[in-house]
């Protein structure tokens, strides 16, 4: 790795966690998904990094417009107030669940992390890289290790968020 690709990892690393930190805590609806696009393309840039561009233009071009859904709906489902900047009140029980849940999957990264002899290997990578054959028939196997059932989890989870916000849309403008 280059000194050149050492600052601009760094770079990257800064914006990816400095705007995933704002996403999180700003409470207007308009700036958190600007904090998401921000995040996004932060990533993408670490696979253009990578040398990963089919992934990195995926990225931009399915994430890009996932962002681009969110600004859509947020326009559409949340009422003028809320966009102009009206703040919400803190409850105390809200920030106790958000930190035992935030701990809960601290520990299960760390678990994962653990068992998994990642840590324990000194973040050693082996020196073969694996074709991109190999990855897609991955992607899209139902294998062993094959990842088809997730992406169709997905998806019909994806249609329904967009079913509900519909619905959600279609009774504000009944009343």
């Amino acid at each position: 790795m280059t000194m050149a690709s050492t600052i601009m990892f760094i770079i990257l690393a800064v914006l990816i966690l400095g705007s995933a930190v704002m996403c999180v805590v700003t409470t207007r609806i308009m700036r958190a998904a600007t904090y998401m696009l921000f995040v996004l393309l932060g990533v993408a840039g670490l696979y253009f990094l990578l040398d990963y561009t089919y992934l990195g233009a995926a990225q931009i071009s399915v994430y890009a417009g996932g962002v681009t859904m969110i600004f859509v709906f947020a326009i559409q489902l949340v009422n003028k107030r809320a966009l102009q900047g009206l703040k919400e009140r803190l409850k105390v029980s809200r920030i106790l669940w958000g930190g035992l849940l935030t701990f809960i999957g601290f520990v299960t990264v760390v678990l994962v992390f653990w068992k998994s002899q990642f840590v324990m290997a000194g973040f050693a990578f082996p020196d073969v890289e694996v074709p991109m054959k190999l990855i897609g028939k991955s992607m899209v196997g139902a294998g062993k290790y094959g990842h088809v059932l997730a992406f169709e989890f997905i998806s019909i989870f994806l249609l329904a968020c967009i079913i509900g916000g519909l619905m959600v849309a279609r009774k504000e403008e009944s009343k």
